[in-house]
């Protein structure tokens, strides 16, 4: 029987975390399970390839929501890395850790989870290139660039616009104040994506004492007189067991951890015993709670040239090209997000509740079987994106069946609130609001989406609702909290109720963070490792 100290199952943003954190010591045997498959391909390392892994099954679970309501009845489409990095090897890499607020809500029940300790360990894992100060890092395992070269021209003027606006411009939105107008941080390092595997998880590798087992699918965690003794998985179509001599980590996700707890009789025990799962701890909350930012994009065609002409016609795909390989800069060097923001929807909220994108291109025309943005259209187009901070709308992940193969059922819930409904409406007026300033409306040449023609607030809400979709950020579906009552995990992320078990991740965030969850994804396995090795002394 193979034995391991501590197996990991997700070589994620968290897992990834993980495995670096636990073997540093040397102590401790680590085994992480992954059910996917190498990162070293050249799109993931690619920063502006992302496109080109939107919808590839190689590196990709492909995951479709239920019929929505709130998305006009749509089937959302959800991609999650499914390849070591997980999905910190396939996201736009913009690095927002959240607002400071959202961590002393985390804090007000789980003891050690409030801003002051979230930023000792954000500064302890960073090393920003902008510098070490009150509120950043240096000397940490993870490079975040500062992003202050190469940006598009029209980036000083979305800022401009914004400022003419009423929303100030902000040298750090993981700084000091993250309301305001700025240029985002990114998990880019010389011009290749920084993913956690590259900063973390190949650095472990290097260690005896770490192990990768890739193409291994998890289908139970084994449970011995109430405790975790290890992890059933599928690898090469044979079923094997992994035994762990300390504890077992799900790291999965918010939706394949809470799958695999579901799968191993940990969940709704009506749900499990109508599909033959023996329950081992009737939790309702598993899979419950399901929180995740949802946004839409506003697009123009512009007097000005934007990524669309550099990128469209061959030859501008070939000077990109060459301008990459030669000295790693230019566009495809980037994230098409170069510049954002946060703002208020009403003057009297204590926290900025929507987050805006700059992109200096535009994808109305699709093309299948990728996002486009290799692929932009055929004229000089802009686009401004949004999307909500703190959604009050709530889903669930159910299992479909008890084959671990099979997708659980992922029932999304948008805009399912009228403070949902109403911030979007608010947020998407604020756009056309931006856009009519100067800076910006001296170079639009007229708006395509929605378009003039859009003008109620019924068929302003009837447009986002058709085109609205997920941002890629679920979260909570495991979340931590005192009790099993209302949570899964405890503040030192340990599941209740079941002994050696966690889940450390972002299906464990007690509430979604304002903000993109990459971030507090890879602050969980850094707080989380902490807490293991301090339970394990």
């Amino acid at each position: 029987m193979d034995e391991t100290d501590y197996i990991i199952v997700g070589a994620g943003s968290a897992g990834s975390v993980l495995a670096e954190r636990l073997s540093a010591n040397g102590k401790h045997r680590v085994t992480v399970l992954e059910a996917g498959g190498s990162d070293r391909r050249f799109y993931v390392h690619l920063p502006l390839g992302y496109g080109k892994l939107f919808y590839d099954p190689a590196v990709n679970w492909l995951y479709k929501t239920e019929p929505d309501p709130g998305l006009a009845g749509a089937r959302d489409h959800w991609p999650r890395g499914r390849l070591m990095g997980g999905s910190s090897s396939i996201n736009a890499m913009v690095y927002i850790r959240g607002h400071r607020a959202d961590y002393d809500d985390w804090g007000r029940d789980n003891p050690g989870w409030g801003w002051d300790n979230c930023l000792a360990a954000y500064k302890a894992m960073e090393h920003n290139e902008a510098g070490a100060d009150d509120w950043r890092g240096q000397g940490g395992p993870l490079f975040v660039s500062a992003n202050q070269s190469g940006l598009h021209p029209l980036v000083p003027e979305f800022i401009a616009a914004c400022g003419q606006g009423g929303l100030a411009p902000t040298p750090d939105f993981n700084g000091a104040s993250q309301e305001g107008a700025g240029v985002y941080q990114m998990t880019i390092k010389a011009g290749r994506r920084n993913s956690a595997a590259r900063a973390f998880l190949r650095p472990a590798m290097r260690r005896a004492n770490v192990r990768v087992i890739t193409d291994a699918l998890a289908t139970r965690v084994v449970i011995e007189d109430g405790s975790a003794v290890g992890v059933e998985y599928r690898k090469g179509g044979a079923l094997q067991v992994l035994r762990a001599k300390g504890e077992v980590i799900l790291a999965g996700g918010a939706i394949n951890s809470p799958q695999l707890l579901q799968l191993s009789g940990i969940g709704p025990g009506g749900l499990l015993q109508g599909l033959g799962i023996p329950v081992q701890r009737d939790n309702p909350n598993v899979g419950d709670h399901l929180s995740d930012h949802q946004g839409i994009n506003y697009t123009w065609s512009m007097n000005v040239p934007t990524y669309n002409d550099e990128l469209r016609p061959w030859w501008g795909k070939l000077r990109a090209g060459m301008q990459y390989m030669l000295t790693r800069s230019g566009p495809l060097a980037k994230s098409i997000n170069h510049a954002g923001g946060f703002f208020r929807t009403l003057p009297d909220l204590d926290r900025p509740n929507m987050q805006l994108y700059f992109q200096a291109f535009s994808t109305l025309i699709p093309r299948e079987g990728e996002r486009p943005v290799l692929n932009p259209d055929p004229w000089s187009g802009m686009s401004i994106g949004l999307s909500n901070c703190k959604p009050t709308s709530k889903g669930h992940i159910r299992l479909r069946s008890a084959d671990p193969g099979m997708h659980p059922v992922i029932t999304a819930n948008a805009y399912s609130t009228n403070h949902d409904v109403e911030e979007m409406l608010a947020a998407v007026k604020y756009l056309r609001h931006i856009a009519a300033q100067p800076a910006l409306a001296r170079l639009i040449k007229e708006e395509l989406r929605p378009g003039p023609a859009v003008v109620t607030d019924e068929d302003l809400i009837a447009d986002f609702r058709a085109r609205s979709g997920t941002v890629y950020h679920p979260s909570c579906t495991c979340r931590m909290g005192p009790d099993a009552a209302s949570s899964v995990v405890d503040a030192r992320l340990r599941v209740h109720g079941v002994g050696a078990l966690r889940v450390i991740d972002a299906s464990a965030f007690p509430t979604l963070i304002a903000g993109n969850t990459n971030a507090p994804a890879m602050l969980m396995g850094w707080k989380g490792a902490e807490a293991v090795l301090a339970d394990a002394r």
